[in-house]
């Protein structure tokens, strides 16, 4: 009994820690935004931002491999890092729009998206049902378009490669807006599954 405690108890104080390093990692990717407004508009340093942008879209895939490896998945990082992917795409889109390096249906597709998935999000936490987890599909679109918007900026930039960064861009782009819809379209279940289950423990 008591081995049977101690292990709950490990579990949860896991599950709770804050100063994970997956959490960290996060934290430093949502501190690293305003650095890459700055390099875009400030210094006007495409290159760099680009550059910036694609280091932060790597780590969350970094964060989220430390946390399985691990052991580190945390309460926090489940909400945390969904919060940092939402808003690291949205301001790097909104930004490279502004610049001018995406092309407008992109960006209007991107952001859509992400609005629906802030929208339902915020009702789910409104009306107290469950949490959803970032699906499989989900995690795989934001790479996609994380990967593509720092080639949209390295296209429009002075280096020597950016008319190939133009074709590896339309190659993430384009699979990552198909596979954040699909993935949106599979919450929709989990998004009733969840308001079930709250009215059911509503009710008992």
């Amino acid at each position: 009994m008591r081995g049977r405690l101690g292990g709950e108890t490990h579990r949860r104080t896991g599950q709770d820690r804050i100063l994970a390093v997956p959490n960290l990692i996060t934290t430093v990717r949502l501190l690293a935004i305003p650095v890459f407004v700055w390099l875009l508009f400030a210094r006007e340093n495409r290159a760099a931002a680009a550059a910036l942008l694609g280091v932060l879209g790597a780590t969350d895939w970094v964060d989220g491999f430390v946390a399985r490896r691990w052991d580190q998945v945390t309460d926090l990082g489940k909400i945390l890092d969904p919060v940092a992917d939402r808003l690291l795409l949205a301001t790097a889109v909104v930004s490279i729009l502004i610049d001018g390096s995406v092309p407008l249906v992109v960006a209007v597709l991107a952001l859509v998206r992400e609005s629906l998935v802030a929208v339902a999000a915020v009702a789910l936490t409104a009306l107290g049902a469950r949490r959803i987890d970032v699906t499989l599909l989900g995690k795989a679109g934001t790479f996609c378009l994380l990967t593509s918007f720092p080639l949209f900026l390295a296209s429009a930039s002075t280096l020597s490669w950016a008319e190939v960064a133009e074709v590896a861009a339309w190659a993430f782009v384009v699979p990552g807006l198909v596979l954040g819809y699909v993935s949106l379209a599979t919450y929709v279940p989990l998004a009733l599954q969840a308001l079930a289950d709250r009215q059911v423990g509503s009710a008992s």
